[in-house]
């Protein structure tokens, strides 16, 4: 057809981003350099959790949608929360289903939820935008994220920001767009309408109720009125000529195939009884008007029959009024086309040609007319039975009927497969999570039908689409700080600048009347002599004075006369609304980004460079604070106690009461049980630990199954034991719980020793694993790309280190404050590794590192010392011998000093001036006034 084309290149390839998890998956499941076994063992110790996040639970089809796939997700096994900025009616399917709905609170800007007890999460509409803005921040940014969108509203926007010149707007528009690790849309439309802000993380699910829950209600509301407004009488058969919404070149040739079929319809010549043709087009533009009509007439059609109409939104209310529907388009279109879904819904007949997407659904004469698309002349046949005297036959009312019946339920099956197929290949779930079923093994039902009978009562009720209120919204809030950005200077910006000179000269007068007068009493002052040292040393001593006090807030002042101070690690903007603010408690952030303004927190890494590393700061994880507060740590913490409580722990609702922060004062001070590890989080109400496993078989289950080799890899390593050891130190059930989530409090001499236990245990474990963790982000202790590889084993460390360096165990409710011993010492006797982990032993280890990081300095790569300070006897007697050098050196400069200023040369005065008597200063002033 030489230069024409039929939409054969139109295509959207989202089986590319699906192909990039599904390889990702793949490279989890090789074998590793290291040779450790990959095979994915999973323990059932709890479930997949996902989070579901509305803008609001108003009634509407997107949340029929979500609860129909939402019944599917937990039947196949995940665990469900919904989270929403507004409740609504639809808060009801929700309870009805057996899903916990929550309805957030936003407070600064802030979201006080822990998005790392998910999964995954899924967000629909772009109303849920400023939810976003928690997503964005550290720790949540790598969580993954499915994002729904339905709305058209923001793509045809998008066009006038960028007219506009508003790209700001557009830009952060993108950022949301990107933070997604996936954004579905509900057909192939969408994506190409959205490509502005498109990622590479476009996917399509195809289906939604959206279609038909419109039809339900505009069936039969404006088919009078929508004719009379287009001039057609109520008893005219209309025909409407739909296509792909895609638009091609070809398309008029197309139109005139199915215009040439209908021809014979017009055959007589009683104009009364003839049909209208109505074509229905996403081109507005008069040329293709012009283009119909000339077809038209070429076709010998009589004059007013074939008219064009360009429709975008309100494509209802013209299918509203027609009688038949005939699909004009011959490209197979990668879904059931909308259109047909929309002209079914309203109970009209539609005539397609065989494609294999309409085939899928559409049986010829059951619910739809078909005919082969290498043969018009067929659809000469059928419209001629459709039409019977000028009116629709009873056959195709009831076939247009039971179309209506079918296609109420159309592309269930799709939907949720597709939705759970997408779960499948983005999360990445640890190891203590249950397998899922296969979808195949979900009840019929769930795939056949939408989930009517949830949302019978609001059916009738009307539509209102929130988005266009919301984009102005957000415009009005953009272009209001923009203008208190730059609205005040672009208004006054002669005044602004007349007002800048005159500041300038203003400021510039008064500086010199200060000069001239600090010149004044500079001439009647000593001025006392000193070096440039001096002076550089005064400066240093008076900003370290100004720093200190800064520093010194209300809440250090109280934090100093305390027994205790707990540190509260965090990483990101997100862990703000979980952070306390009492003197009881201080902030260290592992980052110098994302810091609370106006806290005295810590700054971690400029207390250990090793933050300042990405690669440990978040495989450390918590321990990274540790080993900050530990390095040097006189010079920061000055308590007799020192306790950790993790942000997670404040998320969970598990950090300590007013009551029982009391109640662990009032122990620490009377020294009730001395020595002791005090923590408050249990392994046994752990969620992680739904089953009540014991120590080592919980410590598995978090770690891929791998738990118990890498402790006893890293003790063999860490105490240079043979090939042959495989023993691990004895953690008994059945004497009580232990400590998770890093939320515990020891005296400040047992924290260093910890630390220093720590620090080697640490450095073991690194030296087996960084090679290939470091290179492809796998490693044996978790099934998946890990940042955080060492972090699920450390956080039980603590409880191997006091059980067997006989530290008492305390747990104090962290409602009521009340104690409970763990772990007695009588219970404890024969099996406790006391030589292993005693402060002698360790000592001793910890010198030996030492000394080799600063005699031998060797060339390896080696983390130990870089995790805090290198003590031995020998760097002490350096610290020693470079006092007394120094001193020594400054009492050198002394007595040169001194030998300078005694032997200095004066000079000789020149001259001697003589001041003149009164009367000769009167005399020659006289002489001068006489001569002048």
């Amino acid at each position: 057809m030489g230069g024409l084309d039929f939409g054969e290149d139109i295509r959207l390839e989202p089986c590319k981003l699906l192909e990039k998890f599904q390889r990702e998956n793949k490279l989890v499941n090789l074998d590793s350099s290291s040779g450790f076994n990959r095979s994915q063992h999973r323990f059932h110790y709890r479930k997949p959790q996902l989070a579901l996040v509305f803008a609001d639970l108003l009634v509407h089809p997107q949340q029929l949608l979500m609860v129909t796939i939402a019944t599917a997700l937990k039947e196949i096994g995940y665990e469900l929360q919904v989270y929403s900025l507004e409740d609504g009616l639809a808060r009801n399917a929700w309870q009805s289903i057996g899903v916990p709905v929550t309805i957030l609170k936003v407070e600064r800007n802030e979201i006080a939820v822990d998005w790392l007890n998910y999964d995954g999460i899924l967000v629909s509409s772009l109303e849920a935008k400023s939810v976003f803005s928690s997503f964005i921040q550290e720790p949540f940014k790598s969580i993954p994220l499915i994002w729904t969108i339905h709305e058209r509203a923001l793509a045809i926007r998008s066009r006038e920001y960028t007219s506009s010149g508003q790209i700001e707007l557009v830009n952060d528009w993108k950022k949301v767009f990107s933070r997604a690790t996936v954004v579905v849309f509900p057909n192939y439309a969408l994506p190409m309408i959205y490509s502005t802000f498109d990622s590479g993380n476009y996917y399509v699910i195809p289906g939604s109720p959206a279609v038909v829950w419109k039809g339900e209600n505009a069936m039969d509301l404006l088919k009078d009125s929508q004719r009379i407004k287009m001039g057609y009488g109520p008893d005219e058969v209309l025909i409407a000529i739909v296509g792909s919404q895609f638009m091609y070149k070809g398309l008029w040739l197309e139109h005139a195939l199915i215009l040439q079929a209908l021809l014979p319809l017009f055959a007589d010549n009683n104009s009364n009884s003839h049909p209208k043709i109505i074509i229905l087009s996403s081109d507005s533009t008069s040329n293709y008007s012009m283009a119909v009509e000339r077809i038209a007439l070429n076709l010998r059609y009589p004059s007013g029959v074939v008219k064009h109409v360009a429709v975008e939104e309100e494509v209802n209310n013209v299918l509203s009024m027609i009688d038949i529907v005939i699909y004009g388009s011959f490209l197979d279109e990668p879904s059931f086309p909308d259109v047909l879904t929309k002209a079914m819904s309203l109970g009209k007949p539609i005539i397609a040609p065989e494609l294999s997407n309409i085939r899928k659904y559409v049986d010829d004469r059951v619910n739809g007319y078909i005919f082969p698309k290498e043969n018009i002349k067929v659809l000469t046949q059928i419209i001629l039975q459709v039409i019977s005297n000028g009116k629709l036959s009873p056959l195709a009312r009831n076939i247009a009927s039971i179309g209506r019946e079918t296609v109420k339920n159309l592309m269930v099956q799709e939907t949720v497969e597709g939705y759970a197929f997408l779960l499948e290949n983005v999360l990445k779930l640890p190891s203590e999570v249950a397998p899922l079923k296969a979808v195949a093994e979900l009840p019929s039902k769930l795939k056949e039908e939408w989930q009517w009978n949830l949302f019978g009562d609001f059916l009738n009720s009307t539509l209102e689409d929130r988005s266009a209120n919301f984009l102005n919204k957000l415009e009005e809030q953009w272009n209001h700080s923009r203008r208190e950005k730059f609205g005040s200077l672009i208004a006054v910006d002669d005044s602004f600048s007349y007002e800048i000179w005159e500041e300038e000269k203003r400021m510039h007068i008064l500086d010199t009347k200060r000069r001239r007068e600090e010149q004044e009493l500079k001439d009647r002052t000593d001025q006392p002599r000193g070096t440039w040292e001096d002076v550089y040393r005064n400066a240093k001593k008076a900003d370290r004075m100004r720093n200190d006090l800064h520093e010194r807030d209300e809440r250090e002042l109280e934090r100093i006369g305390q027994p205790l101070c707990i540190y509260e690690p965090y990483f990101g903007e997100g862990t703000w609304p979980f952070l306390h603010q009492n003197s009881l408690y201080r902030g260290i952030g592992l980052s110098t980004k994302g810091r609370r303004p106006g806290m005295d927190d810590v700054d971690g890494p400029s207390r250990l460079q090793l933050l300042n590393n990405p690669y440990y700061r978040d495989t450390l994880g918590e321990y990274g604070a540790f080993f900050a507060i530990a390095n040097r740590i006189d010079r920061l913490h000055r308590n007799a106690w020192i306790g950790f409580q993790s942000w997670r722990a404040t998320a969970r609702k598990a950090s300590l009461s007013g009551i029982a922060e009391t109640s662990l004062l009032n122990a620490i001070e009377k020294r009730k049980y001395g020595d002791a590890l005090y923590f408050w989080v249990r392994m046994d109400t752990d969620p992680r630990n739904n089953m009540q496993r014991d120590f080592w078989s919980f410590c598995d289950a978090i770690n891929a199954g791998k738990c118990k080799l890498a402790f006893s890899e890293t003790l063999k390593r860490m105490y240079g034991l043979g090939q042959d050891f495989n023993s691990l130190p004895p953690m008994p059930e059945g004497e009580g719980t232990w400590s998770v989530m890093q939320s515990w409090a020891l005296p400040t001499k047992s924290f260093l020793e910890f630390v220093m236990f720590s620090r080697m245990f640490v450095d073991a474990l690194d030296a087996q694993m960084y090679d290939e963790h470091y290179q492809s982000g796998h490693c044996y202790l978790s099934f998946s790309k890990d940042k955080h590889c060492y972090s699920r084993v450390l956080e039980l460390l603590i409880n191997v280190w006091a059980y067997h360096s006989a530290r008492r165990i305390v747990y104090v409710n962290p409602e009521t404050g009340a104690m409970q011993e763990y772990h007695k010492f009588k219970d404890r006797r024969g099996k406790m590794w006391i030589k292993w982990f005693s402060f002698n032993t360790l000592k001793v280890m910890d010198e030996d590192l030492a000394e080799e990081a600063d005699s031998d300095h060797p060339k390896r790569r080696w983390l130990w010392p870089s995790t805090g300070e290198v003590v031995w006897q020998g760097v002490l007697d350096k610290e020693r011998n470079l006092r007394n050098r120094q001193k020594e050196t400054r009492k050198q400069k002394s007595k040169d000093k001194l030998e300078r200023m005694r032997h200095k040369h004066r000079q000789k005065a020149l001259g001697k001036y003589v001041k003149p008597l009164p009367e000769d200063i009167e005399i020659s002033n006289s002489t001068t006034v006489t001569s002048v």
